[in-house]
């Protein structure tokens, strides 16, 4: 039985992986690297900012040690709320999803390598803030996806305070690319992809691939969890 929904962010809730990309490249202008986009939705999309910048020194800048990389992020972060504030958007057909959801009483939790205040500047602005009873973000986990650290953090959040606990196989996670679908499975949820970043054919990991949140129905969810 269905007991829980956990959704990514970029790429499932908002339609901001473009402004992620602008952002790094921002910083990494300093040093003239550029990640190109198709290099980024191949190699860097489902990565934290940290491992992002790591994987960038590893194969530009060897100089790059951990503090310079820290303040490298928090530079791309800035960038990235200035953005965001003016260009960022939520995809069609999540909020009448995420209303769905509220009125079966299906808690919802967020799961993602972007940074919390990221997250709860687009969640507010969008005013979808209240759906969302937990939320995980890169900052907590210390290995991001494709390893299961923050799906497994997620479930033992929606647990607290629970008599019943819910297990991993009665929640349902929503990602968009291959390196979360691999965390949720690893983590033993079901899973569902959506086409907003990448073709079907790369998120065959998936048990459901669809286009748009809003064509699934409780049912689908359900099922999956039966």
């Amino acid at each position: 039985m269905l007991k829980a929904v956990i959704f990514d962010f970029d790429g499932v809730i908002t339609d901001s992986e473009i402004l992620h990309l602008r952002s790094f490249n921002r910083v990494l202008a300093q040093y003239g690297i550029e990640i190109p986009t198709r290099d980024y939705y191949k190699e860097y999309l489902g990565l934290t900012d940290v491992d992002c910048f790591n994987l960038v020194a590893e194969r530009n800048q060897p100089r790059l040690d951990g503090q310079k990389i820290e303040n490298l992020v928090l530079q791309k972060n800035q960038i990235f709320e200035e953005l965001a504030q003016t260009e960022g958007r939520i995809i069609g057909g999540v909020r009448d999803f995420l209303q769905m959801l509220k009125e079966k009483d299906v808690p919802m939790a967020i799961c993602s390598g972007a940074v919390r205040a990221e997250i709860e500047l687009i969640l507010e602005q969008a005013r979808l803030r209240h759906f969302f009873t937990v939320i995980v973000s890169a900052e907590q986990v210390k290995k991001g996806k494709p390893h299961p650290d923050g799906f497994l953090l997620t479930l033992r959040k929606l647990n607290n305070n629970r008599q019943r606990l819910i297990t991993a196989g009665q929640c349902v996670v929503i990602e968009d690319s291959h390196w979360g679908l691999e965390a949720a499975k690893k983590a033993g949820i079901h899973t569902i992809a959506v086409t907003n970043s990448y073709d079907a054919d790369e998120l065959s990991l998936a048990e459901k691939i669809i286009p748009r949140l809003d064509e699934l129905n409780i049912a689908d969810l359900q099922q999956l969890c039966a």
